[in-house]
């Protein structure tokens, strides 16, 4: 009796469309169908985090007419599971002869030739864009609870996740859709910072904690309004113990997904200043019953509190920023935080290799403002799992605006400052919905 042949389909059926049952019909029609199903590192590793997670899209694809098998497929190189499993076909799609995965194509080709394997191309399905449904998606919105969880993904998902400040609903769009292709793979930003220091700063005043959290929460909720990526909370240094809990349910409440607080106590100033003004850090003991006051206050399991040491900053030394980040962690933190405001990054490599030998494993932040001269690359090697760059939309939009003022007041019209500007038509369509 003539064995069955095996065939094998790689996807991420984030969303299952009309292209993917084409797909999956026409492979099963060949034989035994093993659908290769990417995990979420895979896809991350390419472009964004899937809205449903491993263990979601595997229970729809189990269910799908024709799918025999569902097996995980760890990167989006197809090899390891293709000299694994060894098939007779591999089925794909015809979309992926330009592009990304361009490369993978010529590995699965290569690989099937040890075996006398063939691969079979499908032609596209016309009239279906999972970009186009991704865009679709992004302007319903999300639930606070799929938010929230996010960021967690995230950190599971990604060597580094890359979060940058949002002072408003505009930078807020630019954060959920600005990214470019670097050698055919997508790159775009995880999530947002919102940043005390930008807050303070679109008011007018200064960043010394002056701006109250019932006004910051209306930029949080500009930012909701109009994207789906997560939200982490510059809490400053998280005011009272007995107000800090409030704090976290309403952040919690909205769908941010984490806080981060500074172990510093009385007037706050920006960190950045160093020991040039007074700034008093708080005690090991205080800042422990305050991260485990936010512990106990948090409802949901997903919702992050980080705790964000500032000894480097204030020239207390490295002995001291490790003992408190193990006391921290000791306390319930869910991450740590590093700071310094050195041009260069070593003491912040130093810190990461003693981070390195700690046993209990939470993730790992930093805020590269002034030492920006090290890559993320370079940064998730020494073992950072979050970059925040935490205020550099705002500090790029104020020159352009300072320079267009000037250039009016200079010529009394405003043509010579029409190449810092869109155009109006432009910055009408600008926001999704528009047209």
């Amino acid at each position: 009796m003539k064995e069955k042949k095996t065939v094998y389909v790689g996807m991420s059926a984030d969303l299952v469309h009309p292209g993917h049952l084409n797909i999956i019909r026409e492979a099963a029609k060949l034989g035994d169908l093993t659908i290769g199903l990417l995990t979420d590192e895979a896809i991350a590793s390419y472009k964004r985090l899937p809205y449903l997670e491993y263990e979601q899209r595997k229970q729809v694809v189990e269910q799908l007419k024709g799918v025999d098998k569902v097996v995980p497929q760890f990167q989006l190189d197809y090899r390891p599971n293709l000299k694994k499993l060894k098939p007779d076909y591999v089925v794909h799609g015809d979309d992926w002869r330009e592009g990304p995965q361009k490369r993978t194509r010529e590995q699965v080709i290569e690989t099937l030739r040890e075996w006398g394997g063939e691969l079979i191309e499908i032609p596209y399905t016309k009239g279906i864009s999972s970009t186009k449904l991704n865009d679709a998606l992004r302007e319903v919105g999300v639930t606070p609870d799929v938010r929230r969880n996010r960021l967690r993904r995230l950190i599971n998902s990604k060597d580094v996740v890359r979060i940058i400040e949002a002072h408003s609903g505009l930078s807020g769009l630019i954060v959920e859709h600005t990214y470019v292709d670097v050698n055919g793979v997508r790159q775009e930003f995880d999530g947002m910072w919102a940043s005390s220091l930008t807050d303070s700063t679109m008011k007018g005043k200064p960043d010394i904690e002056a701006v109250d959290i019932t006004a910051r929460i209306g930029n949080i909720n500009d930012l909701l309004e109009v994207t789906t990526k997560p939200i982490i909370f510059d809490g400053d240094t998280g005011g009272k113990i007995e107000h800090f809990g409030f704090t976290i349910r309403t952040l919690e409440r909205l769908g941010v997904s984490a806080i981060i607080i500074e172990d510093k106590v009385g007037l706050k100033k920006n960190s950045l200043f160093g020991t040039d003004v007074p700034q008093q850090q708080d005690s090991i003991e205080n800042f422990c019953s305050k991260i485990k006051a936010g512990k106990t206050a948090q409802i949901t399991e997903d919702f992050m509190v980080i705790a964000r040491i500032e000894s480097l900053i204030l020239k207390q030394g490295m002995k001291d920023a490790v003992k408190r980040a193990r006391a921290y962690i000791d306390a319930g933190a869910d991450g740590i935080m590093i700071h310094s405001k050195e041009k260069k990054p070593d003491e912040i490599l130093e810190f990461c290799g003693h981070f390195a030998k700690f046993d209990r494993d939470v993730p790992l932040i930093v805020v590269p403002s002034s030492y920006d001269i090290i890559t993320e690359n370079e940064l998730a090697d020494a073992g950072v799992n979050i970059v925040i760059y935490a205020n550099q939309l705002l500090r790029s939009a104020y020159p352009a605006m300072v320079d267009t003022a000037k250039r009016i007041l200079t010529h009394r019209r405003a043509y010579e400052a029409r190449e810092n500007m869109m155009s109006i038509k432009d910055i009408i369509y600008l926001i999704p919905g528009v047209r």
